[in-house]
């Protein structure tokens, strides 16, 4: 396992909290140090205010503060340690992934608005760290769609038939396998298949709705295979339905422990990082928190 840190990125909001004792258990649960990071935002201070005050003391950060007597109620949690930073939390965070197993943080910030489902920072993490991000939820999202599902806790994670990313399969069933979970897979195929016919129409072009779910079940089959070998003792529910994924991947989020989705890898005509429309709607919705994992490097 890896012996690089889980960072847990806090701002003294609630949210921040809430990430933060979700990156305690994954950090006690991989053996790992937790590396606790505040990263402070400041205007520009003017010369008139350095030379009579001078600019903020690094030395003092009453979110850390806030974080260390958080954390002394807690008598299960793993070695911490405390980074403060000053600069721009959109970029310092990505920057971190490098150097950290998984990062952590909420769904939004202090300086987010009310109205925002996902601040700036928590999508700028997703999008460009190197190593997985969890973004844990506040406590106000729901899902009312109920799911025929074994009790028990579930490691959701979506599995595109015709572009699989083995690196988010490998981290469900990792995970699945730390927390004593379920892995539910979600391999949707999109019905009805819509063809162009005319100026102005549309029809169904008559694809056989079985035919499509059958093969969509033997491509996912095929490339949970491996990761089925590599965890005999782990249950897998794979579901093949059809509709849009995002939709899908939200309803199975309910009672969730954790939902997997991938991020987009880089191409040579958009070479800069993208999260993708089926992440960023899992983001912006699950009720449980989300794990967005990088691809894997080519050569791996």
């Amino acid at each position: 396992m890896s012996t690089l840190p889980v960072i847990a990125a806090v701002d003294g909001s609630d949210d921040g909290l809430r990430a933060l004792d979700w990156a305690v258990t994954a950090a006690r649960t991989r053996g790992a140090t937790l590396r606790v990071v505040h990263v402070r935002q400041y205007a520009v201070w003017p010369q008139s205010v350095v030379l009579v005050a001078g600019p903020p003391d690094p030395a003092v950060d009453p979110v850390l503060d806030q974080v260390r007597d958080h954390l002394e109620k807690r008598t299960d949690r793993p070695e911490t340690e405390y980074v403060g930073l000053e600069g721009a939390p959109g970029a310092l965070l990505p920057e971190l992934g490098s150097t950290a197993q998984l990062m952590v943080l909420g769904s939004r910030g202090r300086g987010g608005f009310a109205s925002l489902l996902l601040g700036s920072n928590g999508m700028a993490a997703a999008r460009d760290a190197e190593c997985p991000v969890v973004v844990v939820p506040g406590p106000g999202r729901h899902v009312d769609e109920e799911l025929d599902v074994e009790p028990g806790p579930r490691v959701v994670v979506g599995l595109h038939a015709e572009s699989p990313d083995d690196a988010t399969l490998a981290f469900a069933f990792a995970e699945a396998g730390m927390r004593g979970a379920r892995v539910h897979v979600v391999a949707a195929y999109p019905w009805p298949v819509q063809t162009w016919a005319a100026p102005g129409e549309f029809t169904l072009d008559g694809a056989d709705l079985e035919a499509l779910e059958r093969e969509t079940r033997a491509l996912a089959e095929g490339f949970l295979a491996p990761h089925r070998e590599r965890h005999p003792d782990r249950a897998v529910d794979l579901r093949v339905p059809p509709g849009d994924a995002a939709g899908l991947l939200v309803a199975a989020s309910r009672d969730a422990v954790l939902v997997v989705v991938g991020r987009h890898r880089r191409r040579l005509l958009a070479p800069a990082r993208m999260i993708g429309s089926v992440t960023q709607a899992v983001l912006l919705h699950a009720a449980s928190p989300v794990a967005v994992v990088p691809p894997a490097a080519p050569d791996s």
